[in-house]
Order: structure tokens, then C-alpha cells, then sequence
């Protein structure tokens, strides 16, 4: 399991990234910048490129509740068929990337 460590608030430097600009973490960079800006979602793909996505817009947000509560209505009546998590989990996939959804 990775451990993310704690960072201290003189240590945080803000950036603005053009998008024509890549920027390429490790697992454990991707990690510590993850916890440095837990108001933004970010993934990374399976070459270590960062990703930031911009937020849904209000009707996209709707719909998706409505997803994530009939799933959550159908996992508590079927618990021992597997887990289920929110759309903001992210998971460390077999190709290296860090993808949430």
C-alpha cells in the first residue's frame, strides 16, 4: 500500500499549467500532489501524464447522483456480490495509470 506522506504548507507552490504543456509524475509524485490539492480532480495516464479534469456542470451532476444512488440501493441488497465506491475514488490500474470516474 503507498503511503502519502504529510506536507508541510511552506512547501506547496502553486502552478498553472498551460495545456500545451505535459507534465510526467511518478505513482508517488502523482500521490503527493493528489494530497497537496485535494480540491482538484486529477488522474494520471498510463505514460505519467498529469490530468486534471474540470468539474461536471449542473445537470451532468444531477444525473449522476441519480446513478450512484440506485447503485448504492442495489449493492446494499446485494453486499456479497463485490464493493462499490463513489465516482471519485481513484484506482492505480494494471497499465500504471490513476484513473477515477
Amino acid at each position: 500500500m503507498l503511503q502519502i506522506p504529510t506536507i508541510p504548507e511552506n512547501q506547496i507552490l502553486p502552478l498553472n499549467l498551460p495545456l500545451s504543456i505535459g507534465l510526467y509524475v511518478t505513482q508517488e509524485q502523482f500521490a503527493i500532489l493528489a494530497v497537496a490539492n485535494r480540491d482538484l480532480k486529477l488522474e494520471r495516464n498510463a505514460r505519467g501524464e498529469l490530468m486534471v479534469n474540470p468539474p461536471t456542470g449542473w445537470e451532468t451532476g444531477q444525473r449522476n447522483l441519480s446513478i450512484s444512488g440506485q447503485l448504492y440501493r442495489w449493492y446494499e441488497e446485494n453486499e456479497n456480490l463485490g464493493k462499490a465506491f463513489d465516482s471519485s475514488t481513484g484506482f492505480i490500474l494494471a497499465n500504471g495509470a490513476t484513473r477515477s470516474q
